[in-house]
């Protein structure tokens, strides 16, 4: 039987006296240990220098320095990186607020439950991110670069524009928030962007990625061709398919594997479009979709780009694609925007 000093520790931080007791009733029933409980940002921030935890769930909405500047501030203080999953109340209308606060850094988000028959859900959802953000902690920690990247193939030079295609999920937001304002504009044949989000959530990632980059980012709303200068974002909710003639369209199709969107739907699609003038790049994710579209990418003659271990929140999707093989390429995020342009331009 473990003993209370290996199980997990954790801070819980929330301005409701309720919350706090409900987040912490339940993660000490599913075997963690509640080391400090706080009521607003100064004080999440001061346990967490005292007691080192392994992770911390924090609400967005409390007074004085809330959720975001305690994300802000815990990036800035470097060193050990506490992994935080953010308990707040998430809906379509707090679209842009979940956004800001998976690019500020927090490691996954669990909304919270509006009554007494989500409860269980919530209990589940909860103790299954903060075990998974546990687990990858040391993805969160600052990276070096490893002397002359990872890659163990070099990028094609050819001159051929290329369009380009982006997986990527937990983790996601924030891997994005520094690789698309890289990149420049116009970009090959056009981009397009899968991030594993729920309905209503992707409009305001495409709306905070378009302010800081030189690509016109929207949301994909079906029927678009794809444009050198702009990047589309499939919809939360939905899977995004391209047509014979390269149009997009979007389809209520069942979740494939649990995903809708699916990267793979559309990559295959993509790969049957452009063959030898598609490259994929796969970033940080939980799972393995994109691995079969990878399979067809690489049939075709496609370019293949994998995210490195060395700076993924979670290395499950880049590395499903690189152990198989695939891979062309695998770099540091600080290294892909320069890669991408190179190989799509």
């Amino acid at each position: 039987m473990s003993t209370t000093a290996e199980k997990p520790r954790v801070v819980v931080a929330d301005d409701s006296a309720l919350m706090r007791r409900i987040v912490s009733n339940l993660l000490a029933r599913g075997g963690v240990e509640v080391v400090g409980a706080a009521k607003d940002g100064d004080e999440a921030l001061a346990m967490c220098e005292r007691e080192q935890p392994d992770a911390m769930t924090l609400d967005l909405a409390m007074p004085g320095l809330g959720g975001i500047d305690v994300l802000r501030e815990l990036r800035q203080r470097g060193g050990r990186q506490i992994p935080v999953v953010v308990v707040s109340a998430f809906s379509p209308a707090h679209g842009a607020r979940a956004v800001d606060a998976l690019a500020e850094g927090a490691f996954e988000l669990v909304p919270k439950p509006n009554g007494t028959n989500d409860v269980d859900a919530f209990a589940q959802n909860l103790l299954g991110k903060i075990t998974l953000a546990i687990r990858t902690r040391r993805r969160l920690a600052p990276w070096r670069r490893p002397p002359g990247g990872d890659g163990h193939r070099r990028p094609a030079q050819d001159g051929v524009a290329r369009a380009l295609l982006i997986a990527t999920s937990t983790g996601g937001p924030r891997a994005l928030a520094t690789l698309i304002p890289g990149l420049p504009s116009p970009l090959g044949l056009g981009t397009i962007i899968v991030q594993h989000m729920p309905a209503g959530f992707t409009a305001s990632l495409a709306a905070r990625l378009d302010r800081s980059s030189p690509l016109t980012v929207r949301e994909a709303q079906g029927g678009e061709m794809l444009q050198p200068a702009v990047a589309l974002v499939a919809p939360g909710g939905r899977h995004l398919r391209l047509r014979a003639d390269g149009q997009t369209a979007v389809s209520d199709e069942a979740p494939l594997g649990g995903l809708r969107p699916r990267a793979d739907l559309l990559i295959e699609d993509a790969a049957a479009r452009w063959g030898d003038r598609l490259t994929l790049v796969v970033l940080t994710g939980m799972g393995n979709d994109g691995l079969r579209g990878a399979q067809e990418v690489h049939r075709r003659g496609g370019r293949i780009l994998v995210e490195a271990e060395s700076t993924c929140t979670v290395y499950g999707m880049p590395r499903a694609v690189a152990e198989a093989d695939l891979a062309d390429e695998v770099l540091p995020l600080d290294q892909m925007a320069a890669a991408i342009a190179a190989e799509v331009s």
